[in-house]
């Protein structure tokens, strides 16, 4: 029977996105509808204020995801190209380059060049890619798949506190949206702590208190300049 073990580090790249979009969408869109409220805004125009964070924050999230992803894709594929001219160019040289890199991890050198004859006869370029480079194809830079995986959990953790805008009475909304919103990032980052190994107690209370400083603050702001004006 094949022996399985289960590891939690192939879910960092999508439990980051996915963490950090949500936990943008709820904190941001919570705390400008706050600070907008705290001025004596209309419920439509808290609504109108909210949906509009919602659009542009998913666009800039999607936007600064894709370009910070498409630079690293970039910097991969010209890593890779330069070394497809090596091995075209050297192949014997690469060959000890990969056995050395074998020998640093604890082979002896006799093995180390078998290995790595091996590998470079199956997949050269893989070979090199992963041992070398650092680079695997499951880790592989996407920038399209990361903006759209970053705006669209942004949209979704939006979503929540411009419904509270929608059901809430005017009288408590203030009260609502703070409530809910602590509680949806206390249970974002526990699941997220919990999907990642680590603990949700932790998880939940680093995301709850950097969400309700950003809302107290930009809630103080907006009270500020409401009484100015």
């Amino acid at each position: 029977m094949r022996h399985r073990e289960l590891h939690r580090s192939d879910r960092i790249g999508w439990l980051r996105a996915a963490v950090l979009g949500a936990n943008d969408g709820i904190v941001s869109t919570a705390s400008l509808i706050l600070g907008v409220a705290a001025t004596g805004a209309t419920g439509n125009q808290v609504l109108i204020a909210g949906t509009a964070g919602l659009v542009a924050g998913a666009m800039s999230m999607a936007a600064g995801e894709y370009v910070s992803v498409k630079s690293q894709a970039d910097t991969e594929e010209a890593d890779l190209s330069r070394e497809r001219r090596e091995l075209a160019t050297d192949d014997k040289s690469e060959r000890a380059e990969l056995a050395a890199i074998y020998v640093s991890r604890g082979l002896d050198p006799d093995l180390a060049r078998k290995v790595s004859d091996q590998l470079m006869a199956h997949d050269a370029l893989g070979a090199h890619a992963r041992d070398e480079l650092g680079i695997s194809e499951l880790q592989r830079a996407r920038p399209v798949v990361a903006a759209a995986a970053s705006a669209a959990t942004f949209a979704v953790g939006a979503v929540l506190p411009l419904l509270i805008v929608l059901l809430a009475p005017a009288s408590a909304l203030t009260g609502v949206v703070v409530v809910t919103s602590l509680v949806s990032l206390g249970a974002l980052g526990a699941l997220a702590a919990r999907v990642g190994g680590a603990s949700a107690g932790i998880g939940a209370l680093r995301v709850t208190f950097w969400g309700a400083f950003a809302m107290a603050l930009t809630y103080g702001v907006g009270a500020l300049f409401g009484t100015v004006v």
